[in-house]
């Protein structure tokens, strides 16, 4: 953490000896290193007042705390490395994450990933469903003002909250400015449901948000068999779940990429795999050793050209990739 900086400012003259007193108790506290209660003896004034001095410095702006990540430099090294490693255009790292704080952790990289979208006021955004994109909803979604942000998936009938779809969608427009849209629909609907929905204005409507789309923000689901909770209506104990590597917006894959269809799959409501291979920036956003084979395989599958994740994540990949 480098020096405070506390800076003199001028004031008017009715005011000049309350602004004086702020200074100098910053000044004494900061760069002097005095405790409150030697201040408080050195000015003539109580503790609490120098508590109330030392705060009122902060919300003036004479007070200036930078704090520098001592991992800046190693983390942009190795998102070069598996950026190249993993076939991706680019990899945006936090340096560490925790559960108890994912959304908050994942938020920089995620903001500089969205950033070089260079998003405008119309233009679309999709965002999908699962743990890590619940968390990012809620704490951890970049300004986005005046975008339209569309789900990737159904999930209406969902009771779990991480695929609940349109109220991760609305969560994160909240957050950020966006205008949502949402998609009324089951994850898996049945034949007659989903044939109704190509005639709903309101499920075209996000249609045609996900084909003229400039970027996606979407999780990377881990292994089937890893997991202890999947969208409602996918048939689990299907064996052809044995070998999938995760899913990407529902579009299930194998460890090199390969697509693993099952019966019904043609009537799920997701994004499809090649409009997310033609994005611009399609954003993986996942961590942890579990998501490594998942993560190959979304890259591998062009389900992702870019990804959000943790240094551990990262090193990990790396010696899965060597």
């Amino acid at each position: 953490m480098t020096e405070p900086r506390v800076q003199p400012q001028a004031a008017p003259a009715h005011d000049r000896n309350p602004l004086e007193l702020v200074y100098q108790a910053a000044r004494m506290y900061y760069l002097e290193d005095a405790t409150q209660a030697e201040i408080a003896v050195r000015l003539g004034v109580s503790r609490p007042t120098v508590s109330r001095l030392v705060a009122e410095a902060r919300r003036a702006g004479l007070v200036h705390i930078e704090v520098t990540d001592p991992f800046e430099e190693e983390t942009s090294a190795l998102a070069a490395r598996l950026a190249a490693a993993l076939g991706v255009r680019a990899v945006y790292l936090a340096a560490v994450t925790h559960a108890a704080t994912l959304g908050s952790d994942l938020a920089a990289p995620l903001a500089a990933a969205v950033e070089a979208m260079a998003l405008a006021p119309g233009d679309a955004l999709l965002i999908s469903s699962g743990r890590t994109l619940y968390e990012i909803a809620r704490n951890g979604m970049p300004p986005l003002a005046g975008v339209q942000l569309a789900p990737t998936v159904g999930g209406q009938a969902d009771p779990l909250p991480w695929f609940q779809t349109n109220e991760i969608t609305r969560t994160a427009a909240e957050r950020s400015g966006a205008f949502p849209a949402f998609l009324f629909a089951q994850a898996l609907p049945s034949a007659a449901m989903r044939a109704s929905l190509d005639e709903d204005p309101a499920f075209q409507h996000v249609i045609g948000l996900w084909g003229r789309a400039k970027g996606a923000i979407v999780g990377v689901g881990a292994p089937i068999a890893t997991r202890d909770a999947l969208t409602r209506g996918i048939p689990v104990e299907s064996d052809v779940f044995d070998t999938a590597a995760g899913d990407v917006c529902l579009n299930f894959f194998g460890p090199t990429g390969d697509p693993i269809e099952f019966p019904g799959s043609d009537r799920m409501v997701r994004t499809p795999r090649a409009l997310l291979a033609a994005l611009p920036h399609a954003v993986g956003v996942a961590v942890g050793g579990a998501k490594v084979p998942s993560i190959v395989g979304a890259a591998r599958g062009r389900l992702i050209n870019e990804l959000v994740t943790d240094a551990a994540t990262a090193r990990a990949l790396l010696d899965a990739l060597a």
